[in-house]
Parts: structure tokens; C-alpha cells; sequence
């Protein structure tokens, strides 16, 4: 490992870490993370769980292989076919048959790349089964979560599914039910009739010699699982998943659980130190090949300096007709998008001449975080130089003109991009809570109780349901009151600057949001705001434009586009659809220009 792997920047003194080497194979994108120092001879194969799930681990995977690789463990992380950046299925009716092929093209790769010819595997959710069903060399499973039985797993995603609908608000008539469906993300039916069928409790082998059973607290099924993975003659380490429910509940102030990512360290280091076996060293460096789509053609790469950033260019398979989207990420969702929003995007933009490059901003996902910048990194100055590499990338490739596309707090750092960078010839931000950010306001205290809409609070307090969870102690009722006051309060503000703005000496005010569209008029910057009906982003849209956008006639050029019975995520199809063709018709348009 000592050649190409041993160059890698690692964050040692403070040094901003590479990010992982990516690779291509079997129609999927994966992410190696080499050794920084000698091989032990074991290398560990990352298997995720589904869905919902997946998203929030993501940056948990990308720091235990960051761990592992600075005590001399490879690693490689994917996605399952149909999945995250991997191409879709060409025929969902094979169950789950495609991921397990995925899994072992995946083990195949990291030995390759590793040089190791020892596996250890670490899984979690639905990845336990595909681990558990892997016939490799092995040294060792991690289960992580166990999916122990299909049928109380899928149980237990139709109320997941219910709890991720109600916290975006959503309608009963708007939530999408059919199927296996959590986040907008369905499973095929053929995957989800197979999973209904599992039943870990009935393995009768087990091709490793260790594993390690992460259990989670009211799941004594975890338990029962380890105790029977005893009778199979492994020997099994049991210990508790501490921080799980605060990792899986949601991305954007998910809580990385330090001591259980420590805990699985030291057993794989244990491991891995049984073999005794040197990896080789007659290495080749991995070059990740363009994965390509009907009409489409996507490269992963790294960039920016020390490949600190992780991103996909998608690209025409023919000519560009359009200049090139910018896709921002929204808080702590990987570059994949809500529901793999912004691969659909991608490609469907490419079908139509338009390329993109989707991206994660430092410490989001798979990049890793910048050195010396805060752990909170939304809303924040240093998000300002991830958007310029990535705008460097695309210049030194011919590929301007560029515009830059965000969602709530991608839409932020849209429009502070686009003011920063004249590169930026276009701007379409969608449901951004704000367009300025008070850095003296504390970020993770307005993620963990941001407020809805005056008009949503209505609707939820009509509904039967929601006053039957109020009284039961299941509504946070303080912090509902304590929003919909704000809410009062910022209306009867508007109403007097719009009494005072009869007033010459009040009318000439602007402050950093109007002065920054003035800037970007000036400027001839093309623009679009995309607002769901209800969202919290147009009480701050009226804050500074006054009710209804009035303000927004001095700037004639920019297009307001409200999506009725929409929720904050767009996840209503039709949403997606005026979503997909404002980006498209922008890059269109400013290719002609």
C-alpha cells in the first residue's frame, strides 16, 4: 500500500482529510478509502441499510472509514443497483437478487483494491442479510441494527413512513402509500415480497469465525438474533447501539454516536489483527469509468484542493444544448437528493443537452469536513468555498455558463453564491427558509424547532388527529406556541414597514436580502424562487418583498412560482415535475444567451 494509497492527505496536524478514491463496477458507484498505514491484511466491505435509513448513515460510514484507514484497514462503501448514484434496474422483478449481485461484485472490487484476500463486513439495517448471505472469505460480520424478521421490519417502515410524513406536514391526501415507500424513496415490490419472507432466526450457517451484534434498546429480537448466531458456532461479541434512534431520525440533526463507531473499531481492529496475512502491494490505481444511462454518462470524482470535495458530472451522451447545473445539497442529505431528487434531476437534464455536477459540501455525506471550520456547517461562510471549487471544476472542464439550483438551506447558499461568484448566471432556489443568515442565531437550535406556516398550524389544529396527539403529550406544544407567536409577530411587523414605506425616508431602506437581488438584477443574473403553497419560506419571501411578493413587480425578471398542496420536500410527483422543468428551462434559456 505504500505507493499511490500512502498519499493520500488524512487529516493528520490538522490537515483537510482527501476524500474516499472513487470507483465504478457493475453499474454502481463506489467509495475506497485506502490505508494510511500498512495493511493488516483484512479490508472491510461497508453493507447499508435501505432507504431512509441509508441516508442517515451516510456520513457515519464515511467517518468509520476514515477511522479504520488510520489503523491500516482499507474499505469500500456502495450503492445497491437501483440505488443512490448506481444506474436504475432495468427489471425490478428479481427481488433482491440485484443488491446481493452488487454485494459480491463490490467484495470482489475491495480485494482488488486492497490487495487483501480477507473480508470483514459491516452491515446495517437490510445490509445484515445481504452480509449473512455473502460467500466470501470472511473474518468477520458486523450486524448493526439486524433486520431480523422482514415482516416487523416492513411493520415497522409503514409507521417510519407515517412519522417522516408528519413531521414535513404533509396531507394524508400527499403522502405516497402505495407500496414499500419512506421518504419518497419506494423499494421494488419484488425486493419487498422477498423481504417479507426473511427470517434471520433460521440461518443454519455462518461463513466467518466473529461477529459483532449491535443491539437497540425495546428490541430483544437483537438479542435473541446474537444468542442464535452462538448456537452456529461464531464467536459473538453482543454490545448496545448507543445514539441509534438519534442517528436514524433524521439527517439534518442526525448525532454521529461516537462511542458506537469506537466500539466497532476496536472489533474490527481486533479482527483483523487475527489474520496475521500482509496485503500486497502490486497495486493498481483504481480509475473511476463513466457509468452510463439511457441518454447520460456520469463520471464521480473528487476536486478542490487535496480532492477534499466528492461529487457526480453527469453529462449529454450527445451535444450540450444548456449550460450546466450547479446542484446544491440540502442540509445534511447526500448529493443523491431527498428521494434521489437530484439523480433524477441529473439525468433527465442530460437527456434534454444539460449537464450538472450534484456535490457534497465539506462534512456533509462523503466529503469530508474542512480543517479548522465549525462542525456546524450549515449556513455558514466556509459552504462559500465549496461552491467556488466546484464552479473552478467546471471552468477548467469548458463547462460554462453555470447556474446554481438549492433546496431550503441549498437555496441559501444558492443565492449567496450567486452574489458572491458572477460565474453564477442563473439562480433557482426552492422553499429556502431565508435568503440572510443571522450568524449570531444558533443554527441547531433553529433545525431541531423550525416552524411551520401560520396556515399549516390552522390546518394541523382543524385536524382530529393532531388534537388527539396534543392532548396525549405527543405534539412539543410549547414550541408550536412559541412559533406561531413569531409567526404573529413578523406579520405585524410587515404591516407596519408596509405603512412606513409611504414614508420617502422609510421607503429608500434595504437591507442584505433586497440589496442582493438588486445586485443580482444588475447583474443580469437569471432567477426563478420556487415556493410550496403553506411553506415557512414565503412568510420570510413576504418579510422582505411584503405580502404576497407585491415588492417583487421592481424586479421584473425574477419568476415566482407557487406549487399548491405541496410540502417542504416536494414530495408529491406533480411538485417534482414544475421543479425539473424550471431547471430545465433555465439552462436552456441561458445557453442562448
Amino acid at each position: 500500500m505504500a505507493g499511490w494509497g500512502a498519499a493520500e492527505k488524512q487529516g493528520k496536524q490538522g490537515q483537510t482529510r482527501s476524500a474516499a478514491i472513487p470507483v465504478t463496477f457493475a453499474g454502481t458507484v463506489g467509495l475506497f478509502t485506502s490505508a494510511v498505514t500498512p495493511s493488516r491484511g483484512s479490508a472491510v466491505l461497508f453493507l447499508s441499510p435501505w432507504g431512509f435509513e441509508e441516508m442517515c448513515v451516510r456520513k457515519f460510514w464515511r467517518i468509520l472509514a476514515e477511522d479504520l484507514a488510520d489503523i491500516g484497514i482499507s474499505s469500500l462503501r456502495f450503492d445497491y443497483a437501483g440505488t443512490g448514484d448506481a444506474l436504475d434496474l432495468t427489471d425490478e422483478g428479481k427481488g433482491l437478487e440485484p443488491w446481493h449481485e452488487t454485494a459480491l461484485a463490490a467484495a470482489a472490487k475491495l480485494k482488488a483494491l486492497s490487495g487483501c484476500e480477507r473480508l470483514i463486513l459491516v452491515s446495517q439495517g437490510l445490509g445484515g442479510t445481504i452480509a449473512a448471505a455473502l460467500a466470501e472469505r470472511l473474518d468477520g460480520i458486523a450486524f448493526l441494527a439486524p433486520v431480523v424478521s422482514g415482516r416487523a421490519y416492513l411493520r415497522e417502515l409503514t409507521v417510519w413512513s407515517k412519522m417522516i410524513d408528519e413531521s414535513m406536514g404533509l396531507a394524508e391526501a400527499q403522502r405516497q402509500t402505495e407500496g414499500v415507500t419512506v421518504a419518497s424513496l419506494r423499494m421494488p415490490d419484488s425486493a419487498a415480497d422477498a423481504v417479507k419472507k426473511l427470517n434471520l432466526m433460521t440461518l443454519d450457517r455462518l461463513a466467518t469465525p466473529n461477529c459483532l451484534v449491535l443491539t437497540r434498546p425495546g428490541r430483544p429480537g437483537d438479542s435473541d438474533f446474537a444468542r442464535h448466531l452462538e448456537t452456529l458456532g461464531p464467536k459473538v461479541t453482543q454490545t448496545s447501539y448507543e445514539g441509534y434512534d438519534d442517528l436514524v431520525s433524521n439527517p439534518t440533526i442526525a448525532t454521529m454516536p461516537t462511542e458506537t463507531g469506537r466500539k466497532i473499531v476496536e472489533w474490527v481492529q481486533s479482527v483483523a489483527a487475527k489474520t496475521g496475512e500482509a496485503a500486497s502491494t502490486e497495486l493498481t490505481p483504481p480509475v473511476a469509468e463513466p457509468l452510463i444511462g439511457e441518454g447520460f454518462r456520469e463520471t464521480p470524482l473528487r476536486f478542490g484542493a487535496d480532492n477534499r470535495l466528492f461529487g457526480i458530472l453527469c453529462e449529454p451522451e450527445g451535444a450540450r444544448t444548456g449550460a450546466t447545473a450547479l446542484l446544491l445539497t440540502t442540509a445534511y442529505d447526500r448529493h443523491a437528493g431527498w428521494g434521489r431528487m437530484s439523480v433524477t434531476m441529473a439525468r433527465a437534464l442530460a437527456r434534454d443537452g444539460i449537464a450538472s455536477l450534484r456535490f457534497d459540501t465539506a462534512n456533509v455525506g462523503d466529503s469530508p469536513p474542512l480543517s479548522g471550520a465549525p462542525e456546524q456547517v450549515l449556513y455558514s461562510r466556509e459552504q462559500h468555498l465549496d461552491v467556488a471549487e466546484a464552479l473552478d471544476l467546471l471552468e477548467r472542464r469548458a463547462l460554462l455558463p453555470t447556474y446554481v439550483v438549492g433546496r431550503c438551506s441549498g437555496g441559501y447558499l444558492a443565492f449567496q453564491a450567486a452574489l458572491r461568484d458572477t460565474r453564477c448566471r442563473g439562480l433557482i432556489t426552492v422553499n429556502p427558509y431565508s435568503f440572510h443568515w443571522d450568524e449570531s442565531r444558533s443554527v441547531d437550535e433553529a433545525l431541531r424547532f423550525a416552524p411551520r406556516s401560520l396556515e399549516t398550524y390552522g390546518r394541523k389544529l382543524l385536524q382530529m388527529e393532531t388534537l388527539k396527539r396534543l392532548f396525549g403529550g405527543q405534539v412539543d406544544a410549547r414550541s408550536a406556541i412559541c412559533n406561531m407567536a413569531t409567526g404573529l409577530g413578523r406579520r405585524a411587523i410587515r404591516t407596519v414597514r408596509h405603512l412606513l414605506g409611504a414614508f420617502p425616508i422609510f421607503a429608500a431602506a434595504q437591507g442584505p436580502v433586497l440589496g442582493g437581488f438588486r445586485t443580482l438584477a444588475k447583474r443580469g443574473v437569471d432567477m426563478s424562487l420556487i415556493y410550496s403553497a403553506h411553506d415557512i419560506g414565503l412568510d420570510h419571501l413576504h418579510d422582505e418583498f411584503g405580502e404576497n411578493g407585491v415588492g417583487l413587480k421592481h424586479f421584473p425578471d425574477i419568476r415566482l412560482t407557487i406549487i399548491p398542496e405541496a410540502d417542504h420536500n416536494l414530495t408529491p410527483p406533480y411538485a417534482r415535475k414544475v421543479y425539473l422543468r424550471e431547471v430545465r428551462e433555465m439552462g436552456l434559456r441561458l445557453a442562448n444567451r
